[in-house]
């Protein structure tokens, strides 16, 4: 189990129509994926995310020397060391050696964590809702009737970055369009003050398909979100950012927030990441993964929560959803996976389950160039 090789491949797709959320437009959308070989020919897929350059640099200088001859068996202390120099990658290389020991078992991820409680999970349509188009709240519009049509029932849009009588107006505009049994998150991207916050009451208090609002102001103000929990009639969630489950012990204490939002690529790993998960069970919080940047670690997030126990005993409320980025990405598809009418199956072949798709990998293999 010796690690002899590590492959990178950095991918770049520069966007047709640039979108985004309170934090400004993507002009361009990319991945960092590598994969690792040992001496008995098993593999491992990794992905990372950061500007290209540094991780490439990165992982030239320090990452793929560390790793060279050592065992792929002793991922805690790998992923351990390269935590040191950049927790994204070390979180990534967590995935690749998951894969390896998992294959080297003969089992699935699923079956290496234990085994899995459900076959499929929900998932959620992830939107940007902004654009640099006057007529942004039309073209939102269309985009989430696109995403009805196709199946989903749980849809989430940005806030923030407009004004509150603008952003108000696309909420209307979205609950006009919805059917019975649709549900909508509302996501601001941390981007309110208390104040601005709890005036999306008046509404929220109108409306019973809000499934959370995520991220109102910023998550270091848990006091400000214990307080504002108390005032609103709709769950807050966040987290997203969040490094670790002892970064979220503030939030989970001061019970500031109803759900947790981990997110694979910021965490110290994937077992670390699944910490975080297990957290939120032993201190009675809804969990929903965070996973808009990286189609293989949305999948490592899937097997997570197949595996995680059911956070309520009622049967149409026992798992909370997972995010799937519906926006212009070819890289969302790399692991060939799809959802059908709002539900991804869970694969079950050995390591991952699938072959990820390196027809993507070839035609986006970034050149080096920075526009």
């Amino acid at each position: 189990m010796r690690i002899v090789n590590v492959e990178t491949f950095p991918l770049m797709y520069p966007l047709q129509q640039p979108y985004g959320d309170a934090n400004g437009y993507k002009t361009f959308r990319s991945s960092f994926l590598f994969k690792i070989t040992t001496h008995s020919g098993i593999t491992g897929w990794g992905e990372c995310v950061d500007w290209l350059p540094t991780l490439t640099r990165g992982f030239e200088d320090k990452i793929i020397p560390y790793l060279i001859g050592k065992q792929a068996t002793n991922r805690f202390q790998l992923v351990q060391q390269i935590k040191k120099w950049h927790q994204r990658s070390a979180a990534g290389v967590s995935l690749a050696l998951t894969e390896i020991v998992a294959k080297f078992s003969g089992v699935s991820i699923t079956d290496l964590w234990g085994g899995s409680w459900r076959s499929s999970l929900p998932v959620y349509a992830s939107m940007q809702s902004y654009t640099d188009q006057f007529e942004w709240i039309g073209h939102s519009i269309k985009h989430i009737e696109r995403e009805l049509h196709s199946g989903f029932t749980q849809i989430k849009v940005k806030v923030g970055g407009r004004t509150f009588k603008e952003d108000l107006m696309h909420i209307q505009q979205i609950q006009g369009l919805f059917k019975e049994g649709c549900n909508l998150i509302v996501d601001a991207n941390e981007s309110y003050d208390f104040a601005t916050a709890r005036e999306w009451e008046r509404s929220f208090s109108n409306w019973n398909n809000l499934l959370w609002f995520e991220e109102p102001i910023p998550m270091n103000l848990a006091a400000d979100y214990k307080l504002l929990r108390s005032c609103l009639t709709v769950p807050i969630a966040g987290g997203e950012n969040l490094k670790s489950a002892a970064d979220f012990l503030q939030l989970i204490q001061n019970r500031a927030i109803d759900m947790i939002q981990p997110d694979v690529m910021h965490e110290d790993g994937i077992d670390g990441y699944r910490h975080t998960l297990q957290l939120s069970r032993y201190c009675g919080l809804r969990v929903s993964p965070h996973t808009f940047d990286g189609a293989l670690a949305r999948l490592y997030a899937l097997f997570a929560h197949a595996c995680l126990p059911p956070w309520s005993k009622m049967k149409d409320q026992n798992i909370e959803p997972v995010e799937w980025d519906v926006m212009e990405n070819p890289f969302t598809t790399i692991t060939q996976i799809e959802p059908i009418d709002g539900q991804v199956s869970i694969p079950t072949g050995v390591g991952i389950g699938v072959e990820i798709d390196e027809k993507i990998i070839k035609r986006y293999l970034w050149d080096g160039l920075i526009n």
